[in-house]
């Protein structure tokens, strides 16, 4: 009679459930400790409850012995998951200074109170958007502080008037932050989108490159297409370079993402993502010209006009290794290390 039972599904599975809840208990430290870690995750995803970027930052202190502090927490004590963003109050540089203590000459930051796990450069295409500039810098420093990351944010400056042409900008911004450091991961970020939550990290995948803008308000939160790699991604050094980093012959608006996308495929990685719920983005305000310029730029392939660039017999010529450039000042800034670069102008017929 007694082994019937035992041999039944249903008192299996309530033995296995509680070996389970068990151990739960063991590792969290006790019953209240798994309860308040599941209350934890709920409260990662509920975006009806906000908090301020800066909400305890003030916790990280100046450590009194540099010689022996210890490596930083895997995980962040301070997280607090969905971030309350809005962009109707322009913030003053000196404002945003004043907010970063801790923020070195150039943009770069350590913790002040431990040793970070991983070194991430920020790299920002960038003209004539200051707007866009001081809201992204005003959210984004404490953001990547919260995670307490070593990292500099670097903003790549197209001089002259021609027809922008962002992804030649970032590998020039590779190029050059490289210079400076040995980074763990390159975040290559849109100047007019800010992370909605602080557990959305700026730390690479090891194996491939991560698209970390997954959910955007402007799309309503969906992806606009399969392939999209548009707004943030996190790509290693590795990475970067295995893919012949971006193309230098997009010009305008459109187009390069597709071709980045099938440069990751070609280079035998895919694309992972921020799962959705985490990887949330707030979009700045548009002009309508520029909205219409922008959407067009990242509808699905088939709904644009053929494009004249044929990436799989390209991607091994176009990249990294056929960059030119002139290099025209690199200055370091209160809050960002600005790169401005002589990219030359759109070839005809290109």
């Amino acid at each position: 009679m007694f082994l019937s039972r035992v041999e039944s599904p249903c008192f299996l599975l309530f033995l296995f459930v509680f070996q389970v809840v068990f151990i739960l208990i063991l590792y969290r430290g006790g019953p209240s400790n798994v309860f308040h870690g599941f209350l934890d995750s709920h409260q990662v995803l509920d975006y009806s409850k906000t908090h301020d970027v800066y909400t305890n930052l003030s916790l990280f202190t100046q450590a009194p012995n540099e010689e022996t502090m210890p490596y930083c927490s895997v995980q962040s004590p301070i997280f607090v998951g969905p971030l309350t963003i809005n962009f109707r109050v322009l913030p003053s540089e000196r404002m945003i200074i004043k907010k970063n203590p801790f923020v070195q000459l150039g943009g770069h930051y350590r913790p002040p109170h431990c040793l970070a796990r991983y070194k991430s450069a920020i790299l920002v295409a960038y003209r004539n958007q200051r707007k866009y500039l001081r809201h992204l810098l005003y959210y984004i420093h404490p953001f990547l502080q919260r995670q307490q990351l070593s990292y500099s944010i670097y903003l790549i400056q197209q001089a002259g008037n021609g027809t922008f042409n962002r992804a030649k900008l970032l590998n020039v911004g590779v190029r050059e932050a490289l210079k400076d450091e040995d980074w763990d991961c390159l975040l290559l970020h849109d100047v007019d989108l800010v992370p909605e939550n602080d557990y959305n990290l700026y730390v690479c995948d090891e194996y491939y490159p991560k698209h970390m803008a997954s959910a955007m308000d402007k799309f309503q939160y969906i992806l606009p297409y399969k392939s999209f790699f548009g707004g943030v991604s996190a790509l290693t050094p590795e990475h970067y370079m295995k893919m012949n980093g971006f193309p230098n012959t997009y010009w305008g608006s459109g187009g390069e993402n597709d071709d980045i996308a099938t440069r990751i495929q070609l280079a035998g990685m895919k694309i992972v993502r921020t799962p959705p719920q985490l990887g949330r983005y707030k979009v700045m305000d548009y002009n309508e010209e520029r909205q219409t310029l922008e959407l067009w730029s990242w509808y699905p392939s088939f709904f644009r006009p053929a494009s004249r660039h044929n990436t799989r017999k390209t991607w091994k010529d176009d990249g990294m290794n056929s960059l030119e450039f002139k290099l025209l000042s690199k200055t370091k800034h209160p809050l960002y290390t600005n790169i401005t670069v002589d990219i030359g102008y759109v070839p005809p017929f290109s």
